[in-house]
């Protein structure tokens, strides 16, 4: 795309918001395209260039200081992205440069990435780095960072109820989208591209909901079944509530519960395409809700997709590694205590209970369950890869469902399956 002096200054405008980290990246661009009317082409560079920074920020902040002389201002951001990762050359660049500009965008291009930091080559703050080492060599760490600073890809969940796989991929197919079926999840297609899909006759009519490949296993590995009691205890806008509900072929009761109402409310036009009748969503105060209490001991499954960090889903929402910290991790820690204890009450004997977050980190994780199981004898663990099997999913795996982007081309999804005995 041919850059000008207009387009760095859109791309210029929204980065001026967005890396002040007062709001989510997603919503900063949501509201600038509002404020902003402009062509899709316009839209298309802005995006990729505001999340492109945000993905590469780190290496980018050093690239602009540097030399002592420069700031990390957002035109410079966006100048050093585009020479860097966004596939410019100087010479495209050139119409746009200031006085000395060129001479430092070509130091920019030089960096070596092995001369940097752990930290700045991996793109994720110290403090992510120092949490992970306690568990992770620095090599594994590189990793996965480096795999989160790549897009990820557009699932698709196919709804069992009113479709099926194959016929929705030879739909999209035969419309000219690059699309497959996932690997793991009988109900996954991946799309190559991102196409706006909410107008598409299949989405309208509820065939299919977005859904990242590894938030479907998680429904798998509850498995729940017709006529059972399932709760969805963290409902959130619902997108792992509507697989439960079509897994149990729209039978038995299915709450989903949250604390906030406006993500109740988004879950309502979703229901309403997906053609369920058994989910009731629920408005819940906290995890000790009386709502909660009326039905301990009366459920047989429980979804817990806890409120987490988000680091598992940096190739989506880069900003996350920077409005996290320290402390909000240790906050989270509590809630996520507090949930697992209260969502475990609902069940009966017998009953399965999922822990799930989309952290890589393990104190959110291993440390959670392993804490709760020290202090609830009467719940044991399910070992994650024989539930799998037993669902048909070749998938090897441990104890724990552990995914990552550079192994499974998921987000960096965790959960624990539990199972009350007595």
């Amino acid at each position: 795309m041919l850059l000008t002096e207009y387009r760095l200054d859109l791309a210029v405008q929204a980065l001026r918001t967005a890396l002040k980290m007062e709001h989510p990246a997603d919503a900063v661009l949501r509201h600038f395209f509002q404020t902003e009317r402009i062509g899709s082409n316009e839209r298309k560079l802005v995006a990729e260039t505001l999340f492109g920074v945000l993905r590469h920020r780190l290496l980018l902040d050093h690239a602009c200081t540097a030399d002592g002389k420069g700031q990390a201002t957002a035109r410079r951001m966006a100048l050093a992205y585009w020479m860097r990762f966004g596939g410019y050359n100087l010479r495209e660049l050139q119409p746009l440069l200031r006085a000395q500009e060129a001479e430092w965008l070509r130091s920019v291009k030089a960096i070596r990435a092995e001369d940097l930091s752990l930290s700045l080559q991996a793109e994720l703050p110290q403090w992510i780095i120092d949490k992970m080492r306690i568990h992770h060599s620095d090599e594994e760490i590189l990793t996965l960072g480096i795999s989160m600073q790549q897009p990820a890809p557009l699932d698709l969940r196919v709804n069992s109820l009113l479709a099926n796989r194959d016929e929705v991929l030879q739909s999209l197919q035969a419309e000219g989208f690059t699309a497959i079926a996932t690997p793991y999840s009988a109900y996954g297609i991946r799309l190559k591209d991102k196409p706006a899909l909410n107008k598409h006759a299949l989405f309208l009519t509820g065939k299919f909901e977005v859904q990242d490949e590894g938030s479907q296993l998680l429904g798998l590995l509850l498995a729940p079944k017709r006529n059972e009691m399932v709760v969805d205890f963290c409902a959130g806008a619902g997108g792992k509530t509507l697989m439960l509900g079509a897994l149990m072929n729209s039978q038995g009761r299915l709450y989903a519960w949250d604390i906030s109402e406006k993500r109740l409310t988004n879950l309502k036009p979703r229901l309403k395409r997906s053609g369920l009748s058994n989910v009731q969503p629920q408005l819940i105060a906290h995890e000790n809700d009386q709502k909660v209490k009326r039905l301990a001991g009366k459920i047989d499954r429980v979804l817990v997709d806890a409120p987490c960090s988000g680091l598992g889903t940096l190739r989506r929402n880069p900003d996350l590694k920077f409005r996290q910290s320290v402390q909000s991790v240790a906050e989270l820690n509590e809630k996520q205590h507090a949930i697992l204890d209260s969502a475990a009450r609902l069940l009966k004997k017998g009953g399965r209970l999922v822990y799930a977050t989309c952290s890589v980190l393990q104190e959110e994780n291993q440390d959670i369950v392993s804490a709760f199981l020290a202090t609830h004898p009467e719940f044991l663990r399910l070992h994650a890869g024989e539930v799998l099997k037993q669902q048909h999913i070749d998938l090897p795996m441990g104890e724990y469902l552990q995914l990552t982007p550079q192994q499974h081309n998921t987000d960096g999804f965790f959960a624990a399956v539990l199972e009350r005995k007595i």
